[in-house]
């Protein structure tokens, strides 16, 4: 299972969403999420039909964060150019684990 890490530190367990059809569907039908998804290739999110607010992190391809926001559901995310990929988790999350803008992230396998 992927890991995501920050300066050596596990913050969380990960789930890949690396194809059309898993970023489409993200977290989707979900009551919540044990640890964190990645979207990638991704610009931006949405949480149409979501069941819960999530935490969001705009990624650029080297895997910094970008920003950070809270999106509750049935919502519409601003779509940008510099980003590349996003990290969901459930709202809070983010707190918890210490995630901020200018963070540099690592996936570890």
């Amino acid at each position: 299972m992927p890991w995501l890490v920050h300066e050596g530190r596990v913050l969380s367990s990960l789930e890949i969403a690396d194809s059309r059809r898993d970023r489409r569907v993200g977290l989707l039908g979900r009551d919540g999420i044990d640890g964190a998804m990645l979207l990638r290739p991704a610009r931006s999110v949405h949480t149409m039909k979501m069941r819960f607010a999530i935490d969001i992190a705009h990624l650029n391809r080297n895997l910094v964060v970008l920003s950070t926001t809270t999106m509750p559901p049935w919502r519409v995310g601003l779509w940008s150019p510099r980003v590349c990929a996003v990290i969901e988790a459930e709202a809070g999350a983010f707190r918890r684990w210490g995630v901020e803008r200018g963070m540099q992230l690592e996936i570890h396998e």
